[in-house]
């Protein structure tokens, strides 16, 4: 978990920390659903939890043209967020920034049990988008001017029409880039975009008003700050290691009869011993991961004994949590059957990004009910959902195993497991 700054309240009690000290919080308060209601509450246990909280829903009577454009809003804030997220999944090495990400917002919904605190980046993601739109708005003369200047110069090289369509062209660029630099300078609003004028003269009074680049170096500072890029790919990285731990002796072992080393008989009973160990692990992988994410410890990766237990406390939602999630990550397969061009591969982590992103917010929300009873259910559904669950994994693994005939990535595809590793198609 994250470390907090308590302030001593007993000072007679030798257990309590001394003021302004910070302690590990190893475990967050067992309160029931729905008792951390409101986001005053949540802030004293969680104070980085707020981040991106959702805006209340204006009442539909009384505000219906509020509560339309909360709808457009956040639908509008969902999309860009996704969109950003499928981006620099498609990018190597930043792609762990992505998977952070996921067990943050998992970590988030695991710790407080509230769907609305899954969106950190909600405030921002809007903006992101606006500004998206707004540049490539701004490209599109450019793009055509640049296409008749090349027209001119096939047709007539040297000639007027070429000279000059190729200096209204440098012109306009300047124009533009000046004129795109000033509206994100603005805060990238929509009629920052619209209005290059107003632009130049916010420039001017800004720079007569002094300081204005010790604000501007401020104000980037405090935008990459709130994207917690380092926190989210430190996330990322041992959240990968932690899975990559698990999976990869018995998804080894699992493609072994692909591999032409050795008997093929032997290979096969590899193979088969390698699909039942990962059937045993697929079942506690979600689990330990919602665990990593709620406690932000490498360690709990690895702490089976406290995943047992919170499994006995909700035993049936555990199970359908389990079906939901592999039905949703097994089509995603079919998307590494070719291999598509590195500029092209954005528009697939897109829907990676859309599949597991919401798999993620049920497991960890599925996590916090666990977490917040105290008795374990009845014998008889625990039973029943190991019984229900394995032959399923089993079902899931078998199915797996011929992804590796049908994907570009041959045998390779096995090692991969987009649902816990990278949410990307490589």
């Amino acid at each position: 978990m994250n470390e907090h700054t308590i302030q001593q309240t007993d000072s007679t009690d030798p257990s309590v920390e001394s003021p302004g000290t910070a302690c590990e919080i190893t475990e967050f308060p067992e309160e029931p659903v729905g008792t951390l209601g409101s986001t005053t509450e949540i802030e004293q246990f969680y104070p980085d939890e707020v981040v991106g909280n959702i805006p209340p829903f204006p009442h539909l009577l009384r505000h219906p043209l509020k509560a339309a454009f909360w709808v457009i809003r956040m639908v509008f804030g969902i999309a860009c967020l996704v969109l950003f997220l499928a981006i620099i999944a498609a990018v190597p090495i930043v792609n762990f920034i992505a998977l952070g990400y996921l067990l943050d917002v998992e970590g988030r919904v695991a710790r407080t049990g509230k769907i609305r605190l899954a969106f950190p980046l909600l405030d921002i993601a809007p903006r992101l988008g606006t500004i998206v739109i707004g540049v490539a708005l701004w490209l599109i003369p450019l793009f055509l001017l640049a296409g008749a200047a090349a027209d001119a110069h096939l047709i007539d090289p040297g000639g007027s029409s070429d000279r000059n369509l190729h200096l209204i062209n440098r012109l306009a660029a300047i124009a533009i880039a000046v004129h795109l630099c000033l509206a994100l300078a603005r805060g990238g609003t929509f009629w920052c975009f619209v209005r290059p004028l107003k632009n130049a003269i916010w420039l001017y009074r800004q720079i007569r008003a002094g300081g204005y680049l010790d604000r501007a170096a401020g104000h980037v500072s405090d935008f990459f700050a709130s994207l917690k890029l380092g926190k989210n790919f430190s996330l990322g990285l041992r959240g990968f290691l932690g899975a990559l731990i698990w999976l990869i002796i018995p998804s080894a072992m699992f493609a072994a009869a692909s591999s032409p080393e050795g008997g093929q008989g032997g290979a096969v009973a590899v193979t088969l011993l390698g699909g039942l160990i990962l059937v045993i692990v697929l079942g506690w992988l979600p689990l330990l991961q919602a665990h990593f994410a709620a406690e932000n410890r490498f360690r709990a990766m690895f702490e089976l004994k406290t995943v047992r237990r919170k499994f006995k406390r909700s035993p049936l939602l555990w199970m359908l949590s389990l079906v939901i999630v592999y039905l949703l990550s097994l089509p995603l397969y079919l998307f590494k059957v070719a291999a598509l061009p590195r500029d092209a591969i954005w528009g697939i982590t897109l829907i990676f990004v859309a599949t597991i992103y919401p798999t993620k917010i049920l497991l960890g929300w599925v996590y916090h009910r666990a977490s917040a009873k105290t008795k374990n259910a009845w014998f008889g559904w625990r039973w029943l959902s190991r019984t229900l669950i394995l032959p399923l994994l089993a079902v899931y693994v078998f199915i797996l195993f011929f992804t590796q005939f049908i994907g570009v990535h041959g045998n390779r595809v096995l090692m991969e497991h987009h649902l816990f590793l990278l949410p990307v198609p490589f």
